[in-house]
């Protein structure tokens, strides 16, 4: 086996097998018609008939979905855990599933204290004088029941309540967990990877596992545990059309690669840091989420368009960000290489946020990954472009002792040569010693028939030695080679529109765009050696 040199020989050679499927899923779940105060007004006056829309009304449902929190607790022999300030609750969580029989149930419930939006009863007084409530938004610092559970179809997730009307929810879920059961059901063997597959018996059926999982889905996992664990509001409630609905609030969208060795991921990060870390300008990230970057003063994109290399021991991963949404590629435990978008703000590609809009997510985070990539296999080994331009440009020296000259990049000769290469091409029947005496005796400037037929044989036999020719056989006519096009229309451009032009900006006396950047280079590196020197 050999050992890959280069990102896209990686991706090209040594993946064994790749999965693209919905990650880590983070959803609102609320009731449309009370997350704004007229809403709430409604509820109190014409849903429970009182008088006077205040938030002191609702102090009783409040008190009694806590209650029902407790009592289910204490009645099912659920553990009950209170989260310590700055506790990681998927650490907790990892302990209480270490233990699990693997059945459907409720691991534990967690109690936090954490900020959220909820809506107070302000006083306020007419022109009169005299005084009425109402009802505004705010903030506070109040109770959130966290439901840590396992279900059969999508593993674990959890959801967690706000204890306070209107109740506002969360629900978190994980697309890799889902698709396991899903392969377990329909028989498909595999080896689990954290929160992924490491091997797979049919890759194709697996993809199409993963495809399925959709909007529907997750909407019959909400409605099942609602109807399962304590539920804020009663049947009452629910039948005026007091329901909970679901939004997006995050989603991320992986491609795990395998890969045959952990050396090949390692060698393509050492590439791809080395070798994008401008992957987050604006030009290129625009290239990568298929969206216009518009950076002037006027209609400007919002938002932050960075590049970030974070190492968490001797493990690199990279980030890419546009707007609120980031890119993230990892080598997973050492086997896989990991690419996730995780999308933040659906607004960021002019989606709603209703679970509705998940297919069309999905397949912006699904191309994002893929552009990704595909700006990473443009990425190629150096060594490649040395061992071509030594084959084309040194002499060459067979084992017998003969000598053939090479084609030096600044000779003039050289130079003919390739332009006139460019000229053959186009003649369907090659050309002949003739045919070369003339055009390249008029490139370097001499009369018709100043160069003999020696002197023309002795440019062919190296052309034809570094393969940019070949000879049609039983003839004496020549062919100009597919090599032999790309190469003489490379070093001929580079020799004319880069070498000589560089240079004669380099030397021009009048002030230019390359001689100050060499000025303000030189100056740079002048600044660093006298620091040196002087902590030296």
């Amino acid at each position: 086996m050999t050992l890959p040199r280069t990102a896209a020989d990686v991706l090209t050679s040594h993946v064994t097998f790749e999965v693209e499927c919905i990650d880590r899923m983070y959803l609102n779940v609320y009731v449309p018609r009370l997350q704004y105060a007229t809403g709430l007004v409604g509820y109190i006056r014409r849903h429970l008939g009182l008088p006077v829309a205040s938030t002191a009304a609702l102090a009783p449902i409040t008190e009694a979905f806590t209650t029902a929190v407790r009592a289910f607790a204490a009645g099912r022999g659920v553990p009950w855990v209170d989260f310590a300030k700055g506790q990681r609750k998927d650490d907790v969580a990892q302990e209480y599933l270490a233990g699990h029989d693997g059945g459907e149930g409720v691991l534990f419930i967690g109690r936090a204290q954490e900020k959220t939006t909820v809506f107070r009863t302000r006083r306020r007084h007419r022109e009169d004088g005299s005084p009425y409530p109402w009802i505004a938004r705010d903030t506070a610092v109040i109770n959130h029941f966290y439901f840590y559970c396992v279900d059969a179809d999508f593993g674990p997730f959890f959801l967690k309540f706000a204890s306070y009307f209107p109740f506002n929810a969360k629900l978190c879920l994980n697309g890799n967990e889902w698709a396991k059961r899903q392969a377990t059901k329909a028989g498909i063997g595999f080896e689990p990877l954290d929160n992924g597959f490491a091997a797979v018996d049919d890759p194709a059926a697996l993809q199409a596992i993963c495809d399925r999982l959709g909007p529907a889905h997750i909407d019959a996992l909400l409605r099942k545990w609602l109807a399962r664990l304590p539920h804020p509001f009663g049947p009452a409630d629910r039948a005026a059309g007091y329901r909970y609905d679901l939004s997006i609030l995050q989603a991320e969208f992986s491609l795990t690669q395998m890969l045959d060795t952990p050396v090949a991921g390692r060698i393509f990060f050492e590439q791809v840091i080395r070798d994008n870390l401008d992957l987050g300008r604006p030009d290129r990230v625009g290239l990568i989420f298929g969206r216009s970057i518009y950076r002037g003063r006027k209609n400007r994109t919002p938002g932050s368009f960075a590049t970030r290399v974070v190492t968490d021991g001797v493990t690199p991963s990279l980030h890419v960000h546009y707007k609120t949404t980031k890119i993230k590629q990892y080598h997973k435990l050492g086997r896989a290489l990991r690419t996730e978008t995780t999308i933040n703000n659906t607004l960021d590609f002019e989606l709603g946020k209703r679970l509705t809009n998940l297919p069309a997510l999905r397949q912006i985070g699904y191309t994002a990954n893929r552009r990704l990539l595909g700006v990473q296999r443009l990425s190629r080994d150096p060594s490649l472009g040395a061992d071509a331009l030594h084959t084309i440009c040194d002499p060459i020296t067979h084992s017998d002792g003969t000598h053939v000259a090479g084609l030096r990049l600044t000779d003039p000769r050289a130079q003919a040569l390739l332009h006139i290469l460019l000229i053959f091409r186009l003649h369907p029947n090659g050309f002949t010693n003739k045919d070369l005496r003339g055009l390249l005796a008029e490139h370097l400037g001499r009369p018709p028939g100043a160069l003999t037929a020696g002197q023309a044989t002795y440019d062919l036999r190296r052309l034809r030695e570094h393969g940019l020719i070949t000879r049609t056989p039983h003839t004496h006519r020549y062919q100009v080679t597919d090599t032999g096009l790309q190469h003489a229309a490379f070093l001929a451009r580079v020799h004319d529109r880069i070498l000589r032009a560089g240079l004669a900006d380099l030397h021009d006396p009048t002030p230019t765009r390359l001689r100050a950047a060499s000025r303000t280079y030189q100056a740079a590196l002048d600044q660093l050696t006298r620091q040196a020197g002087i902590a030296a």
